[in-house]
């Protein structure tokens, strides 16, 4: 039965996996993910879950590994972080392309260099466009629960993708939190046994992964883009459906605060307590703030983010990775694409912060508001700001 426990969220994450009775798990140990797999290897070499851990050489490997046991109809699991996540890239691109239901944990931890070990997005923002669901979570229980979630819209019949659960590195991973763990009574027919549309198998021979000519690589990419947009319905239906068995609710986009709020916060992750913090005190204070938390990021959330800021004046965007040499964030720039040309459109600001682990405090998040006002009253504002430079 259910229980709550004070517990890490790393091993929540691990807990949820076995609940989830995974086939395969392969993985290669870096910080700040290394605890969830390791814990997983103890659950297989104990019995407490009868799967195979495959022990690999590099991180590479691992989604290489995971990808032979998923186009065989094995429910597979990995997790990675940072520079690991960079060496795996090249099969990351194959798996979604392959249409591989392959759920991965990314412990989101800062890519050298200079050599980083905390947390910030710039790992995952790397391959923001390797064509992978994408779920940022807040806290341990949110983390626990969108594995359920994540396995259930991977492998439903009308997407066959794979997903990322995003968690920030060590200010998530490592802290233990009270959390609802779910066990597999609990669980009962919510994720059902995974029946591939397609495997290999030698009784019915069928080719995957081949290479493509000029003559088809854009209807494939097409096709991609099609499905991974399709998959927003299915997550929606699968949240809704957690929602009412377990009473507690997650969609693409949330709002704190903004029927009235002038100025809108736009976070992802781990920090948006703290925004939410932040909202509180300046509404305390008079002030019509309020805040946006986008838990899905691929594939975005258009309409719902829309919806969201409808009747905001200033929006003040704040991304955990730089795009280097461009024009701000990542999701500054996604954000001021999806207001473009629209009538009415709310002033985008943008900020990062964060960044290899420093750390952002409440106060902080009123001076980007307090910021980001005094930027739409600019002649010519600037494109974005670092938060948090040492003088």
């Amino acid at each position: 039965m259910a229980r709550r426990v004070g517990i890490e969220v790393s091993l929540a994450v691990s807990e949820a996996v076995r609940v989830c009775d995974v086939d395969v798990i392969s993985a290669y140990p870096i910080t700040p993910q290394t605890h969830i797999v390791e814990k997983l290897s103890e659950m297989v070499a104990e019995g407490e879950l009868d799967a195979e851990f495959i022990m690999v050489e590099s991180e590479q490997t691992a989604m290489a590994a995971c990808c032979g046991a998923s186009a065989t109809g094995a429910r597979c699991f990995t997790s990675t972080a940072s520079q690991g996540l960079q060496l795996m890239s090249e099969i990351v691109f194959i798996t979604s392309a392959m249409r591989l239901p392959i759920v991965m944990a990314v412990a989101n931890r800062a890519l050298s260099g200079p050599l980083n070990i905390w947390g910030d997005h710039s790992d995952v923002m790397a391959n923001r466009d390797c064509g992978w669901i994408q779920i940022f979570v807040e806290n341990g229980q949110e983390a626990h629960d969108n594995i359920f979630v994540a396995f259930r819209a991977a492998e439903d019949p009308r997407v066959i993708l794979p997903v990322m659960v995003n968690l920030d590195g060590f200010s998530l991973t490592h802290v233990i939190e009270p959390i609802i763990l779910l066990d597999k009574e609990d669980l009962g027919d919510y994720l059902p046994p995974y029946k591939p549309v397609v495997r290999l198998d030698p009784a019915n021979p069928v080719s995957m992964g081949p290479a493509s000519t000029p003559g088809m690589y854009t209807e494939a990419k097409k096709a991609l883009e099609d499905k991974l947009r399709g998959s927003k319905k299915v997550l929606e239906e699968a949240w809704s459906d957690f929602g009412k068995r377990f009473g507690r609710h997650y969609r693409a986009i949330e709002t704190y605060k903004t029927d009235d709020a002038d100025t809108i916060l736009i976070t992802m992750g781990g920090l948006s307590g703290s925004a939410q913090a932040a909202v509180d005190q300046m509404r305390a204070k008079g002030e019509k703030a309020g805040l946006v938390k986008i838990r899905l990021f691929r594939p975005f959330p258009l309409d719902d983010f829309l919806e969201a800021v409808r009747n905001a004046r200033i929006l003040a965007v704040c991304d955990r990775a730089i795009s280097t040499g461009g024009m701000g964030g990542p999701v500054y720039v996604e954000i001021k694409a999806a207001l473009y040309g629209r009538p009415d459109a709310p002033y985008v600001a943008g900020f990062i912060y964060g960044l290899g682990g420093r750390d952002v405090r409440v106060n902080d998040f009123e001076k980007i508001v307090q910021k980001a006002r005094v930027q739409a009253n600019t002649e010519i504002p600037q494109p974005y700001e670092i938060i948090g430079l040492k003088e």
